[in-house]
Order: C-alpha cells, then structure tokens, then sequence
C-alpha cells in the first residue's frame, strides 16, 4: 500500500512513517523542506515539497495514494498562537478536501481529547461535547475543536472516507513536547513543583501509532476513537517515575486554585511584557488541575487497540533518556525486555 502522510517529521507522524515503512509499505510526505528532511529520505520516504496550509502543493504528491494519515498540526503553549488556526483548521480543510477531490479511498485524521478541553474529572467517550461557550484552556484546544466539529465532521457528513482518532497525552522517547520536556528536567532536577489534581490519559508513542494502524485497517468511515492510554494523575507519573529511575519527584505540590490565580495574573502582566514558558498564562491555564480524560472502550472493542501500562512506557522512556543524558541505569531500568525500543 502507498499512503500519504502528513506530519511526517513529527513525533507521532515520524513513528508511524517508520513503522509503515518497516511493514513494507510505501510512504509519501510533503515537506516544506526537502534539503532538512533526508533522514526521511534515508528511510526510503517519497519526498515533495509543499506544506498542507498551500493545498495544490500537495495534488501531485496525493494522487494515486491507496490512504491518507493527516497528522500535521500545530502545538505549541505559551507562546505566538497566530499560526494556529491557520495550520490547525485551514490545513486540515486543505488536506481533506484534496483527499475528497481525489477519490481517496479511506483516511484517517488525527483529532486529541484536547477537543472535549478540561474535563472536569469526569472520563468521557467518543459521544461527549465541549460547549465552546464555555471556552477552552489553550489555542490548540479551541483549533482542534474547529477542525474536527468544523472541517472534518462536516466532510464525513458529505461522504468523505473518514476515521478520526483522538489520542490524549502521548510520551515516549525523543519527545520535544511540554511532556518530554517535563521528563528531561526531572531527571535532571530541574522540574521545581508539580500541581495537585492535572490528570491525562497516558499513551506510549508507540501505541498510538498501533491506534492509528488499527484505524486504516479496521475503524468504520465516519467513526471516531479515542486512542487514549490509562489514566493518572501527574503525581502519579512522576512518583511511578521516581520508583524506577530513582531520581527524586518534586516535592513541591501547588494546589489548581492557586495556579489558577498565577494564571490570572500572570494575564493581566501580559499585557505589558512577553511572558513565555512555564509563566506563559496559556501554560499555567492548562496546568492548573486540568483533566483530558477519556475512555478507550470502543478502540478497544471495535479495533483491537491494547495500550501499555504507564510502568511499561515509562521504563522504557526513562532509560532512553537516562542514556541520552549520560545517567547511570538503576537495576529497575538496566535490562530492558525483548523489543524494548531503547
């Protein structure tokens, strides 16, 4: 099979293009430079130049592909969100229409639990709706929102092929997301506090990219699935973290409603300075106790889908990132299992 893959160069897209292409099928991407992408070229990856907010970039690339992972997004907290919507909502238009436009026989789209924003502590399912009047915690929260109520729905409606797939937090080796970031200044005991009540659904890189496998060969057209992982808090991580790396957790553990007020203030202070990072209010916002919760009960029935324990991924994540950073293995870590990735 020959399938075209958007976010190719990211972190999910890159595991999945790699497994694609380690299962002996074809990959085709565009990028939007070609001379900074040759480790995909390397791969065996079908490279053209174009970028999914420029829709006939990615015609020729497109044709003749037997399905489509639209994976591209951006995600970035606490700081300029003016490309978000762009890339967000009007690249995800670009690169369904295009697939409708060409006949594409089936596709899967990558939406985030980030559509249904906080959750209130409670766990929900596919059926579940944010009321956007209540507004949401981040700019990728509200643009995801759009994209998937928006753009693809409305599509899938009109006969478009379409499978969506909503992953909550995903972590795993290599990861340059606020996650893995968070992972690497804990080992390095530069994470000062963590916050009282945040919890995610905790999915292994690799798991999801199993999801989105599962999704092209088994999800019904028009269906969405929550390709979740288990569910902990963010003290549960770090002190499961801390049992296997024995790297000490914070000890540190601010309560949500006083994060909530640095995010306030930290609001109002950004009206005279740049503030970005940790103290970025979009980035306190979303870590004052917040809880994207969902239930992965129909992936599980209706695709196959098995995450991992958080113990399992997070061992391996640790050691690879213990060695990236020179640290010695404790023996919780030192052995890793037969095709532990690291």
């Amino acid at each position: 099979m020959r399938y075209f893959v958007t976010g190719a160069s990211g972190f999910i897209g890159g595991a999945l293009t790699r497994r694609l292409l380690r299962d002996g099928q074809q990959v085709v991407a565009v990028v939007r430079k070609p001379d900074q992408a040759q480790q995909l070229a390397e791969l065996g990856v079908e490279l053209h130049q174009g970028d999914i907010t420029d829709k006939e970039s990615m015609r020729a690339a497109m044709t003749g592909t037997d399905g489509v992972f639209h994976l591209a997004a951006w995600y970035k907290i606490g700081v300029d969100p003016s490309r978000a919507e762009q890339i967000n909502v009007g690249g995800t238009r670009n690169v369904l229409e295009l697939m409708k436009e060409l006949g594409i026989v089936k596709g899967v789209y990558t939406s985030t639990l980030a559509v249904f924003s906080d959750t209130g502590g409670a766990t929900v399912d596919e059926h579940y709706r944010h009321d956007p009047a209540s507004g949401f915690l981040s700019e990728y929260d509200r643009t995801k929102y759009l994209a998937h109520y928006q753009v693809a729905q409305p599509l899938i409606d009109e006969g478009l092929p379409l499978v969506i797939v909503q992953p909550g937090l995903v972590y795993g080796p290599d990861d340059r997301s606020a996650a893995g970031d968070a992972i690497r200044r804990y080992l390095k005991k530069e994470l000062p506090m963590l916050i009282k009540g945040s919890a995610y659904t905790w999915a292994y890189l690799d798991d999801v990219v199993e999801g989105h496998i599962l999704a092209m060969d088994r999800g019904v057209a028009g269906e969405s699935y929550i390709i979740a992982g288990p569910i902990h808090t963010l003290i549960d991580a770090f002190e499961t973290a801390e049992r296997l790396s024995g790297v000490r957790a914070p000890r540190t553990r601010l309560a949500p409603g006083l994060v909530k007020g640095m995010a306030g203030m930290a609001g109002f202070l950004s009206r005279f300075m740049t503030l970005s990072g940790d103290y970025h209010p979009e980035a306190l916002r979303v870590s004052a106790g917040a809880t994207y919760l969902g239930d992965n009960g129909k992936a599980r029935r209706e695709l196959g889908y098995a995450p991992r324990p958080l113990e399992e991924g997070l061992a391996a994540t640790l050691r690879h990132e213990m060695t990236q950073l020179g640290m010695a293995l404790p023996p919780a870590l030192a052995d890793p299992p037969a095709g532990d990735p690291t």
